[in-house]
């Protein structure tokens, strides 16, 4: 293979990559473009809760997760619909051996989740530890 056959293809990479290190060069390293560039990647919080339909497509989830409590596949829609937005708060008896309390701080929801069958078992408004025995058996 004779490399000057390839010379115009690796010039326009080579220079599409100084073109593109760059850009994130001068914006991570330029005050005045740092704000511009962390305000273009996260979106405001006025932005966030105006949005009536987040609010009610988050509502159906769970009103939907409700309703297949205790189906095997319910932690998958769990985890698909509220990624990065659960936190642990404990774990009881219960299921089949244990179930953990999933907090949706957004939301104000408790789900308690077994992992051994892959189940919501209960949900809750608010910030629940424990549930009762008799809900999450």
């Amino acid at each position: 293979m004779n490399i000057k056959s390839l010379n115009p293809l690796l010039t326009s990479v080579a220079l599409a990559g100084f073109i593109g290190v760059g850009d994130v060069a001068v914006r991570s390293f330029t005050p005045q473009f740092q704000s511009v560039a962390i305000a273009e990647a996260m979106p405001s919080k006025k932005a966030q809760t105006e949005m009536p339909s987040e609010k009610t497509e988050a509502a159906k989830h769970i009103e939907i997760i409700t309703k297949n409590k205790g189906q095997i596949g319910g932690g998958d829609q769990l985890r698909r619909w509220f990624f990065g937005d659960l936190m642990p708060l404990g774990v009881q008896p219960g299921g089949a051996g244990m179930v953990v309390s999933l907090y949706s701080k957004t939301h104000d929801v408790t789900f308690s989740y077994c992992a051994t069958y892959d189940v919501v078992v209960a949900v809750k408004k608010g910030r629940v530890v424990t549930f009762p025995a008799k809900e999450v058996k």
